[in-house]
C-alpha cells in the first residue's frame, strides 16, 4: 500500500499517515485543527511485513483502509494514554 506521511507543525513528534497524497478532507475537523499545519515528510510503500519504529504496520494499514488516515502520536504520549487504569494502580510513595 502506497502512503504519505506528514509531520504536525503544532504537535511535536506527531505524524499523520494518509492513503492518498494531500487527502486532508478525510480528517475530522477537530483533528485537523489540533494538528495545525502539516509538512510532507515521507512517501512509503507499506506492507504487512514492513517493520516500523513506533507503529504496527497492520494497524496503520487497517486505519488507512477504513478511514483514509492514521495518527501517530509521540511514543511517550501513546504509552501514557494507552491504559489510564495502569497509572492509577501504581503505588505512590509515602513521605517519611
Amino acid at each position: 500500500m502506497h502512503c504519505f506521511v506528514y509531520a504536525s507543525q503544532r504537535k511535536a513528534d506527531t505524524y499523520l499517515w494518509l492513503n492518498r497524497k494531500d487527502n486532508f478532507q478525510a480528517l475530522p475537523a477537530p483533528l485537523a485543527l489540533m494538528l495545525g499545519d502539516l509538512r510532507f515528510v515521507l512517501e512509503v510503500e507499506l506492507h504487512a511485513e514492513r517493520r516500523l519504529p513506533y507503529e504496527d504496520a497492520h494497524v496503520v494499514m487497517d486505519h488507512l483502509h477504513a478511514q483514509g488516515w492514521h495518527l501517530q502520536l509521540p511514543p511517550q504520549e501513546a504509552l501514557a494514554s494507552a491504559n489510564p487504569a495502569d497509572q492509577e494502580a501504581t503505588p505512590k510513595r509515602q513521605e517519611e
